[in-house]
């Protein structure tokens, strides 16, 4: 095996990606208590775009590898490493200092903070890995699709408050979240409504991915209401809100009273007067609860869940190591229905 690797670094922002760079560098070496991956595939999410245009608004180290989403196969181990041999297949928790519970601080996390894996080979604590069942027969881009995208979805329906069979979920888009949370929510029994600018993508989400309802928020801006009109006037149990203060009105008028939204992300910018959170989560009765990925707990009951179900993650398209900077260019163009990823 060479000693050496081709590494991408993100060497400053900027709106083209010009400060994402390939640097070659040292394979490194393990110490007692870690493990060398040899990289196989990795999954983008918003995150790597925000983080290279440097509108991320949380730490990101300086020179960091980016991307904190792989899958990966133990190449070798330190001689203290105990439950896990070379050649197994694995993923990487998001925080492996977060073994359990709440989000405690945004200083770990991959490809922000510390260095992620955009890159051949990486040295990891042991204790960060999840290991994947030999039974599995999902490919490398669907398991690294778990780690990030997987974990904050699985955090949004089975975290402290847990959905249950027969609720029904909205879920914003047709991105790598909102298609990983209707192929779990499906799996347990949910009934699902997808919103898009698409009718192609609604028409997709429908056939190939089970949905069973789709609004065009193009064509009814009031699609909360609609919502609210296809649960019989009920409204939904739950919505993933990934649009932020451009879209959590709309998500307030989705609910039932006492419904939850999963607050995971910021893309929609607001539309005239701020809303107001306060009077909405009042007038509701409604839970507003912010997902920061999860737990290195919710990540193995996720392998677990899936594996054993033999579900299929959503990829959209797999771009190869050398065309990492298409990998994002794509993802950033909003084309993809699931995960965008890159096979090394």
């Amino acid at each position: 095996m060479s000693t050496q690797q081709t590494v991408y670094r993100l060497t400053g922002p900027s709106p083209d990606l010009s400060g994402v760079r390939q640097f070659t560098e040292e394979i490194p070496v393990p110490s007692k208590w870690e493990v060398l991956l040899e990289i196989k595939a990795l999954s983008l999410n918003y995150r790597d775009i925000v983080i290279s245009n440097g509108t991320y608004p949380f730490p990101v180290g300086k020179n960091v590898v980016p991307v904190s989403d792989c899958a990966a196969v133990i190449k070798t181990m330190g001689e203290s490493v105990d439950g896990f041999k070379v050649g197994d297949r694995v993923v990487v928790a998001f925080d492996g200092t977060n073994q359990y519970g709440p989000q405690r601080d945004w200083n770990h996390g991959h490809g922000g903070p510390v260095d992620g894996f955009l890159r051949r080979y990486a040295v990891v604590p042991a204790v960060a890995l999840v290991k994947i069942p030999e039974s599995s027969k999902l490919g490398y881009p669907q398991l690294a699709s778990l780690v990030c995208t997987g974990t904050t979805a699985w955090n949004s329906l089975f975290g402290p408050l847990a959905i249950r069979p027969g609720q029904t979920i909205l879920v914003q888009g047709t991105g790598g979240v909102s298609m990983t949370v209707l192929i779990l929510a499906k799996a347990f029994g949910c009934t699902v409504i997808v919103t898009s600018s698409s009718d192609d993508k609604l028409k997709l989400v429908k056939e190939k991915y089970g949905a069973d309802f789709g609004i065009n928020y193009k064509k009814v801006p009031k699609w909360g209401e609609e919502a609210h009109r296809l649960t019989g006037g009920v409204g939904v149990d739950v919505v993933i809100e990934n649009g932020g203060v451009g879209t959590i009105e709309q998500s307030f008028q989705a609910i039932k009273m006492g419904g939850m939204i999963a607050l995971i992300g910021f893309l929609a910018a607001p539309q005239g007067q701020i809303p107001d959170v306060t009077g909405l989560t009042l007038g509701k009765s409604a839970i507003v609860r912010g997902i920061a990925v999860g737990a290195k707990q919710y990540l193995e009951e996720l392998v677990e869940f899936v594996c054993a179900r033999g579900l299929e993650i959503p990829v959209d398209k797999v771009f190869p190591f050398e065309e990492a900077l298409e990998a994002y260019r794509y993802l950033q163009s909003g084309s993809h229905v699931g995960k965008v990823c890159i096979e090394v």
